[in-house]
């Protein structure tokens, strides 16, 4: 967004959308165990090393005593075989994009570096498609697309890395039409480590009769880091049949229809703005059961801080769904309906789906000034209170300089409503909202504004729940994807709740079992890690 009432359209996308190296010879090589290949071990004398240090949030910088750069399986066995011998805390990477310090902790002392690791392919054996963690969700949405003009309903920033995004329970453009891409989750592959320390190479599907089911059950919502290093996954719609990939999984949808309504915040009252609000969250009440005509739509309410001068909303949906401008029309009338405000301007168009799925989206290549973000979320079941409305409102419009801060209102619900809680571990099936709390900026020094800013928001819009969003008639947790170290610290977290119901739910007691069986040990770890039982 930009002052003035102007609105900066790529600002608008950015907000819609909650990273192969070589050997040199100033790197060394560990020798993997079965083929013999060398990984790439990278050391902080290394001139590649800084380079590679950070992930996508630049407020995190961690100081591993090796980056290790792997390229299979057998490479990622080895170095996690290394790091349990010396002693050392290890911890993936494939995208860089955690929201907290996860990757970057001070603790760290292996870093793992999946990115090399990105190849997308249909295997046989399997009948279902392979995907590798380093490959981007571009590169996946590029592959499936081109090959065999099939999709997974994942999300809409092109540069995140497949690993942390499915294990955590990914959604995107396509959920309330085709569920969460872990609905679509056949099997992994993972690399864990025993009780005596010994590492093995575990494949788990989704069959009732495998005896490893409750580790591919983990990785459909329990989250990245938590019970080993995922090496590999396999996609395949649990309804499909035969042995043809074009039928596999979704088909991609051959254009994408978008429209993109903006307010200026010049003419924004403050009961315009809650009545938009509300209209929204009403709207998505109403229209987010399985099998809705309004499935198809995914829409998204931007209200920016009053700084960035003007806030959105966005719908896009497959341009072939029938009646689908009529649709977006019926939406938009819908929010606007009884609203004494006039959009700054209101466009649609059509692009190709692969122009609109790899576009670039939050802290990508071409926002590497804006690298430093916090966000905070939260899942709903029907629309916010006027209380949490005006709450959302009155920290919209403090005197703040905050350009790139504000909500986001994402449509959720639809074929994700169809899965029973227990069935994945993503708790959170009836629910027809995310809320994202963000703020992104640029300098160091601007970390105390926008954190306290983004802070005192949440707590404020959570006020008669501790804080948090504790499950309950309207808030239904938080999701773990976006994760947030404050629910875990009581001084954010007055609700008496653990921050692992609100990710988890009834789920947790369930993935501590898993992580006692498969991670005994407790070797993969971070802020908010999964305790074994």
């Amino acid at each position: 967004m930009t002052e003035h009432g102007k609105v900066s359209r790529r600002g608008v996308l950015i907000g819609a959308g909650a990273v192969a190296v070589g050997a040199a010879a100033s790197g060394t090589a560990a020798a993997s165990p079965s083929t013999g290949t060398a990984a790439v071990t990278i050391r902080p004398n290394d001139p590649r090393y800084s380079s590679l240090l950070r992930g996508n949030n630049f407020r995190f910088v961690g100081r591993p005593d090796e980056i290790r750069v792997v390229e299979s399986s057998d490479q990622v066995a080895r170095a996690v075989s290394d790091a349990v011998r010396s002693g050392w805390r290890v911890t993936p990477r494939s995208g860089g994009h955690c929201f907290e310090n996860f990757t970057a902790d001070p603790a760290v002392r292996m870093l793992l570096d999946l990115s090399p690791m990105n190849a997308v392919c249909y295997d046989p054996g399997m009948r279902a498609f392979a995907v590798q963690p380093g490959a981007t969700l571009g590169h996946v949405y590029r592959t499936l697309f081109r090959g065999w003009g099939v999709t997974i309903p994942a999300g809409g920033c092109p540069e995140v890395g497949a690993g942390g995004h499915i294990a955590g329970g990914g959604y995107g453009p396509l959920s309330r039409r085709y569920g969460s891409v872990v609905d679509h989750l056949y099997a992994v592959e993972v690399v864990v480590v025993d009780r005596d320390g010994k590492v093995r190479v575990v494949v788990a599907t989704r069959e009732p009769n495998d005896p490893n089911r409750d580790l591919w059950w983990a990785h459909t919502g329990g989250g990245g880091g938590n019970f080993g290093v995922v090496t590999k996954y396999w996609l395949r719609s649990p309804d499909s049949t035969g042995t043809d990939p074009s039928r596999l999984l979704p088909a991609g949808p051959q254009e994408m229809r978008e429209c993109l309504v903006v307010w200026s915040w010049d003419t924004m009252t403050e009961s315009a703005c809650v009545g938009l609000l509300r209209n929204f969250g009403t709207w998505l009440e109403r229209n987010s059961a399985p099998g809705s005509r309004y499935a198809g739509l995914y829409p998204v309410f931007l209200p920016a801080h009053r700084s960035g001068g003007s806030f959105a909303m966005v719908v896009q949906a497959d341009a072939g769904i029938p009646n689908v401008d009529d649709l977006i029309t019926e939406l938009v009338f819908a929010v606007t309906a009884g609203v004494d405000v006039k959009p700054l301007f209101s466009e649609r168009r059509t692009l190709p789906w692969l122009h609109m799925v790899t576009w670039p989206g939050l802290g990508e290549p071409g926002d590497a000034i804006t690298r430093r973000y916090k966000l905070k979320a939260g899942y709903l079941r029907r629309s916010l209170t006027d209380r949490q409305l005006t709450a959302i409102y009155r920290n919209l419009t403090t005197d703040d300089k905050l350009p790139n801060a504000g909500v986001l209102l994402i449509g959720y619900g639809g074929q994700v409503r169809t899965v029973p809680s227990g069935a994945t571990a993503t708790a959170q099936r009836d629910v027809v909202m995310k809320a994202v709390y963000q703020s992104i900026w640029m300098d160091e020094t601007d970390d105390e504004t926008n954190l306290r800013w983004v802070r005192n928001l949440y707590r404020d819009v959570y006020a008669d729940t501790g804080g948090v969003p504790v499950p309950n008639e309207i808030n239904d947790g938080s999701y773990i994807n976006y994760p947030d170290s404050d629910l875990a610290d009581p001084a954010w977290n007055t609700s008496g709740v653990p921050w692992h119901t609100l990710y988890y739910k009834d789920n947790y007691p369930r993935l501590q079992q898993v992580k006692a069986r498969w991670d005994p040990r407790n070797v993969f770890r971070h802020a908010l890690a999964i305790e074994p039982a």
